[in-house]
């Protein structure tokens, strides 16, 4: 088993920057892949970006691409989404899952998901 706990939701204004963090614990393994999903109110979950704990690899949805950036601390079990210039449709519950498998952005693939982290970008 793999908890995930999210932190550092919000309110943050258009244009500021705010970084969500996710501590994982249990059994979790370099060969994990680690995700960040959300969903923006009353739309369906989406993918944000994805790290793998071994070589660091990342992609990004085209969407936040160039303006969010996912990280890892392997040595706190921690992994960061710094979101820089966020929009108004950026406002979401964003949610931290871990796969144990390829990078992907699926979220059918990632089998333990946190409970989620509430942000909402002001214009």
């Amino acid at each position: 088993q793999v908890q995930l706990v999210e932190s550092g939701g919000g309110l943050v204004q258009a244009g500021g920057s705010l970084r969500l963090s996710c501590a994982a614990s249990g059994r979790t393994s370099s060969t994990y892949t680690m995700g960040w999903f959300r969903r923006p109110p009353g739309k369906e979950r989406e993918f944000v970006a994805g790290i793998t704990w071994g070589r660091g690899t990342t992609i990004y949805a085209d969407s936040v691409k160039g303006r969010f950036t996912i990280s890892k601390d392997n040595a706190k079990n921690t992994v960061y989404l710094q979101m820089n210039s966020p929009k108004p449709e950026d406002t979401a519950v964003y949610y931290c899952a871990a796969a144990n498998g390829v990078l992907t952005a699926r979220p059918a693939a990632y089998g333990y998901w946190g409970q989620g982290t509430q942000v909402t970008v002001s214009s």
